[in-house]
């Protein structure tokens, strides 16, 4: 079975200050395209079946500067809706919410269009994540990478290894790097967690 790599997109503004970042395509930092011209070592020499990238512009910069071709959008990488919360640090929510938990507590409604999402909508989203890659990863044509953001790459993370979407805030993930999935005896496992080279 092939392995399943997560490239977490470099650093930008909003990922440097702790702000909470889902629809607010900002571009990534000097730093952030240095990280991401620095993946290309990690990522190459390996044969890809499918490459797919959250379809926001960090994302898609960050598979381009790391080397990668042939890059397909998907919708369904995009980052967690974080709804009222776009833009906000856990540490502003805190000052009102002092429990808030984003893994149980999810988001309040935004703006029109971004009614924010429970840890159970974006582990309904990974999977079906999953489903659309698995036929890659069953096959012998090379492993399949995606190119997304920290929580919906912890999400997914969990839910490839049978855990509930909330357990994704078990796998910290930091900009910039790479991660890979395989298996052992059949069993999803993690092979190697935030990588840089």
């Amino acid at each position: 079975m092939a392995d399943l790599l997560l490239v977490r997109h470099g650093e930008t503004e909003w990922s440097r200050s702790g702000q909470h970042t889902s629809w607010t395509d900002l571009p990534l930092t000097g730093h952030g395209e240095e990280q991401a011209k620095s993946l290309a070592p990690l990522l190459t020499g390996r044969t890809y079946a499918l490459v797919l990238s959250s379809p926001l512009g960090r994302a898609l910069r960050t598979a381009e500067l790391a080397g990668l071709t042939g890059v397909v959008p998907e919708p369904g990488l995009h980052e967690w809706d974080y709804g009222g919360y776009e833009g906000v640090t856990t540490a502003d929510i805190h000052r009102t919410r002092p429990d808030w938990d984003l893994w149980t507590d999810g988001v309040p409604p935004g703006p029109a269009g971004h009614p924010g999402e429970s840890p159970q909508q974006v582990g309904a989203r990974a999977d079906r994540v999953l489903a659309r890659v698995e036929p890659a990863l069953a096959g012998d044509d090379g492993d399949v990478v995606l190119v997304a953001h920290a929580h919906f790459l912890r999400v997914l993370t969990a839910r490839r290894l049978g855990l509930p979407p909330a357990e994704g805030r078990l796998f910290q993930l930091a900009t910039g790097t790479v991660s890979r999935l395989s298996t052992e005896h059949g069993r999803p496992v993690i092979t190697e967690w935030n990588r840089r080279p």
